[in-house]
């Protein structure tokens, strides 16, 4: 069999075309090159290297053989940093972000089972507006972003994976008079004070609003706020109606009437974004954690709440 370690050297002298230029690249002696050559051409039994006095240059044979040198020895490399990669996750770091509804609802069962996985990488996890994330992601101080920006999926430089669509929900105080209303529709509410994130930082604001001028109205906005549970709070109390992600009104407090107005209220998107190439072993462990736990949330989706 070859030596890979011969063939190395030989692609180092086809690379420089030069016994002492691919010495000095390999650290060896010019003899210790030439020695090298010598045993590889007579493992193959045919010349390899034409020695001229301008430098060394490789025979047909000796081309072929570099060839598969290429293959062989960038497969060994593959195999090299998948074992990096593997001892990695012995004691590896993963920084990851999260906006605050899936901080307190999926992001907990994710973060249970990657420990149950990899107990021996350092996980580190932030709660970041869906606006905050792309720098970060860009910068490197974020290895993963779980988030809920459309607007990830056109670009270039970051890779996104959706892991289930979240719908959007109508919270009303239990005592609205259209709490109990049936065939409800999203005009009904024109008149209404909003609850709402703020545009800026919660795409689920904008989208809301972009809806309700499709269905012919402005609406009017009490306040702006950036936690649901905070919101929920305010709609028990009457200050104003608010559409909610089913995720977090799995929890409603009692007070609180959940209803759904079916597609006029179109589903955010709960996605995982990365820098795009290359993903350490750790973030795709990551998102393989995700994508599991995403299966389990949706499949226990409260049936009463996504009814129409």
């Amino acid at each position: 069999m070859l030596d890979v370690k011969r063939m190395s050297v030989l692609r180092e002298v086809a690379r420089h075309g030069s016994f002492s230029r691919a010495a000095e690249s390999l650290g060896y002696t010019q003899p210790a090159i030439s020695r090298q050559i010598a045993l590889l051409e007579r493992e193959t039994g045919t010349t390899l290297v034409q020695r001229r006095p301008d430098g060394a240059r490789l025979t047909d044979a000796g081309e072929l053989l570099v060839r598969h040198a290429d293959a062989v020895i960038g497969r060994l490399q593959d195999a090299e940093n998948e074992l990096k990669e593997l001892a990695g996750l012995e004691s590896g770091r993963l920084r990851m972000s999260t906006l605050t509804s899936a901080a307190a609802t999926i992001v907990p069962l994710a973060i249970a089972e990657f420990r149950r996985r990899l107990p021996r990488v350092e996980l580190s996890v932030s709660m970041v507006d869906p606006s905050g994330v792309l720098p970060l992601l860009r910068s490197g101080a974020v290895d993963l972003a779980l988030n809920n920006d459309s607007s990830h999926f056109d670009l270039l430089d970051i890779h996104t994976v959706r892991l289930f669509d979240d719908p959007m929900l109508l919270a009303l105080p239990s005592e609205h008079p259209l709490a109990c209303r049936s065939g409800l529709r999203l005009a009904d509410l024109a008149g209404e004070r909003w609850m709402l994130g703020t545009t800026d930082a919660c795409p689920d604001a904008g989208r809301f609003i972009q809806t309700c001028r499709q269905c012919g109205f402005e609406p009017q906005i009490a306040f702006h706020h950036d936690d649901y549970t905070a919101i929920l709070g305010f709609v028990k109390a009457g200050v104003g109606i608010a559409p909610v992600p089913e995720m977090v009104v799995r929890s409603a407090p009692d007070g609180v009437s959940i209803r759904n107005l079916g597609p006029e209220l179109a589903p955010r998107p709960i996605i995982a974004s990365l820098p795009a190439g290359y993903h350490p072993a750790a973030a795709r462990a990551m998102l393989e954690v995700l994508a599991d736990v995403a299966r389990e949330w949706s499949a226990r989706t409260r049936p009463e709440l996504i009814a129409a």
